[in-house]
């Protein structure tokens, strides 16, 4: 099926800032809040890689059996495609002030910008409601409409749960190895990460393309939520043993005491001296701290045992996609092309 380009999908969104800003003009607003807000939106949601984002489009046009979607489905489709890239900015902006991040896309992040500061969550607020504002003019005649809605507001609640435990279980001024866990690591990933950048593009297209069955959504679910898993996974080894020019960042997570999956591999198998140089040297923002962490996974040979995750988790993920009932109206190449992007994936 035909597959968007970042160009023709970004040639979209300065038609929607116009038609947010509309709505402020309605409401009589000063010239500049209304500035204040476009910039909001133009700093916040352009200049990612849009993978959630145009997955919107390539599912419908997979679903749909279209190489080239008409010009009235392409746009319908990239709205719903830049729904999921204003709920990642939401997320995003959010996520830096809570994290204390310094710059985001290469940038300082949008609350370290001059003039903003705490300004910036209720920026991240209106970014999320400017979803609702592009549903409501799009789909609101269309008999998904309150699917639509239902599903950003289950997604952003499940996202949102997994940020709590992530946040209350690894803060990053106060290491406790002891709250970590296997099975904290795999809630956190799952609803902090699979389903708003997996389940959601997917779903949204199904809605649009009519085959949002119960039966069709959990054929989806039962297929994206272990894949989105196996994607986090495969980031947190990137962080560590990925090349720092391919992946454009040089990895963090063992010096931010993220609850991540080398470290809880590591705690599942670790002697009592080794357990005991991880308490010392995790989430420690040093450079000899940081090496001693990695000795220790370098002695536990935690890289093939990601690369025999990695064969497991794929060859399970293959097999129920083979099992994917396409009677249905589903399609087993939308999770098919998913998994391609993914496996064995350098950055």
């Amino acid at each position: 099926m035909g597959k968007t380009t970042l160009k023709e999908f970004e040639a979209v969104f300065p038609l929607l800032v116009d038609e947010i800003m509309a709505v402020l003009e309605g409401y009589k607003i000063s010239s500049e809040a209304a500035a204040w807000y476009r910039k909001v939106l133009e700093h916040n949601t352009v200049g990612g890689k849009c993978n959630r984002g145009m997955s919107v489009v390539d599912t419908y046009s997979t679903l749909t059996n279209q190489d080239k979607l008409s010009d009235e489905d392409y746009l319908r489709s990239a709205i719903l495609g830049w729904c999921t890239e204003l709920l990642q900015a939401f997320f995003l902006v959010s996520d830096d002030i809570m994290d204390g991040s310094k710059t985001r896309r290469g940038s300082p992040c949008w609350y370290l910008h001059e003039g903003v500061g705490n300004i910036a969550i209720n920026d991240a607020f209106m970014l999320e409601s400017a979803i609702y504002i592009l549903l409501k003019k799009h789909f609101r005649n269309t008999p998904y409409y309150i699917d639509l809605i239902e599903l950003f507001h289950d997604v952003s609640f499940q996202t949102e749960l997994g940020q709590l435990l992530d946040l209350i279980t690894a803060p990053e001024d106060r290491v406790d190895l002891s709250k970590f866990s296997l099975e904290k690591h795999s809630f956190i990933v799952i609803f902090k990460t699979a389903y708003y950048s997996f389940y959601l593009p997917v779903a949204l297209a199904m809605y649009m393309a009519g085959v949002a069955t119960p039966e069709n959504l959990k054929q989806a679910h039962d297929v994206l939520i272990p894949l989105g898993e196996y994607f986090q996974i495969q980031d947190d080894y990137l962080d560590c043993y990925g090349d720092p020019e391919h992946i454009g960042k040089i990895g963090t997570d063992i010096k931010d005491n993220k609850c991540g999956w080398l470290i809880n591999q590591a705690l599942a198998i670790a002697t009592p001296e080794q357990r005991q140089v991880l308490d010392d040297n995790y989430g420690k923002k040093d450079d000899v701290a940081e090496a001693r962490v990695k000795k220790v996974f370098l002695d536990l040979e935690l890289e093939k045992r990601y690369q025999d995750y990695e064969e497991t988790v794929v060859g399970k993920i293959r097999t129920l996609i083979e099992g994917i009932d396409e009677t249905t109206g589903f399609k087993k190449d939308v999770l098919t092309n998913f998994l391609n992007k993914i496996y064995k994936r350098s950055k």
